[in-house]
């Protein structure tokens, strides 16, 4: 059996990807391909925007458009991706989403693709649920890289099931908006789904796929994430995964159908300005020129537990529970080479406090 999962946001959409293969197609002796963007979050790429091929040495041809990301590829410095560790630590093949040519690129490739596999399924896999947006909503963040997949799969000669996990846990759109955008429930991940990708989740930034393997494990509270701080409830429906009709988002999705016949990223995501009103490669522009403009951190270990303490305490009186290692850097004013390192330090100093992936705010005493 020939499987294609296209991740919708890149970033931990692959990593969720690799867990929905397993949890809905038993993980069997012929993994899924999982097409993907080289998309991540600046803590790992400092270079903003997605990444695309001749961004990487080491990249095998599959087919005119499509190339797969083996263990040994390699981003080009300045640029980094999680995509060859993920391919190195899990049994899937990762092809490589290259946007640079609009949507009607991201089509050709699926088209190569399907051809080229004859898979006999096709599911576009978002986490978080942002997928399902309109476009106006006030919450949204990050919408240009779903919507780009959604208008490629749409266009496909081919069947394609789009899911949804864990709604509301990118931190975008709250769960209850998103409720009567998509079917119920399918299937609820359970920590037997999350094993896998264990491993992966002990060094991969994503937030929304930490979340949802912490939610799959029985973990609930609320837990705080990102720059900004915001506040994402790990509940009973953090682990489901639901379906949505494809031609029903796409008509919601005003991004997305404004950008069907893009040719170019540039194309893309000045629709996205108008529609939206801004652009996250933008928001990424800025904040990589921020950073740059920033002294080099060292980590002190004395000095990031007191202010640990301090954040916790903060964290405490907004009602949070949880939070990520993500969250904890940026919230200690550290980059994101010292994230791993600022992990090893918490986890031996204070063990009692991870709940896998998560990192859970201490109660203060009465």
């Amino acid at each position: 059996m020939t499987r294609l999962i296209v991740a919708a946001g890149g970033g931990g959409d692959a990593v969720a990807a690799a867990m929905l293969d397993a949890a809905l197609y038993g993980g069997d002796d012929s993994p899924a391909m999982i097409l993907t963007y080289a998309w991540d979050r600046l803590l790992i790429d400092p270079v903003p925007g997605p990444r695309g091929p001749e961004n990487f040495t080491g990249l095998h041809p599959l087919t005119q458009s499509v190339w797969t990301v083996p263990a040994d590829a390699k981003p080009i410095a300045p640029a980094g991706s999680t995509l060859p560790r993920l391919a190195a630590e899990l049994p899937h093949t990762f092809a490589l989403i290259d946007p640079m040519h609009g949507a009607e690129g991201i089509t050709r490739q699926l088209e190569e693709l399907i051809e080229h596999l004859a898979p006999d399924s096709i599911d576009l896999l978002d986490v978080g649920g942002d997928i399902l947006a309109k476009g106006d909503e006030p919450t949204l963040r990050s919408p240009l890289g779903d919507a780009l997949t959604l208008a490629a799969c749409c266009q496909v000669n081919a069947p394609v099931r789009l899911l949804v996990a864990g709604p509301g846990l990118d931190g975008e759109l709250p769960a209850g908006l998103l409720a009567s955008r998509m079917g119920p429930p399918t299937l609820t991940l359970t920590a037997e789904h999350v094993e896998p990708i264990s491993s992966v989740l002990e060094w991969h930034p994503s937030e929304a796929t930490a979340m949802l393997a912490a939610t799959a494990r029985g973990v609930r509270g609320l837990c705080e994430v990102r720059d900004a701080g915001l506040p994402v409830p790990l509940t009973d429906s953090g682990p489901a995964i639901h379906e949505a009709d494809l031609d029903d988002v796409l008509n919601r999705n005003e991004l997305a159908r404004a950008i069907l016949a893009t040719e170019t990223l540039a194309e893309a995501e000045q629709y996205s300005r108008e529609i939206c009103g801004y652009s996250e490669i933008d928001y990424e522009r800025n904040k990589a020129s921020w950073l740059g403009s920033q002294p080099e951190q060292k980590l002190d270990p004395e000095a990031a537990l007191r202010q640990l303490d301090q954040f916790e305490a903060q964290a405490r009186d907004r009602g949070i529970t949880h939070t990520t290692f993500r969250r904890i850097t940026e919230a200690l004013g550290l980059d994101g080479k010292q994230r791993q390192d600022l992990r090893a330090l918490l986890l031996s100093s204070r063990p009692e406090q991870y709940e896998a992936p998560l990192w859970r705010i201490q109660p203060g005493s009465e």
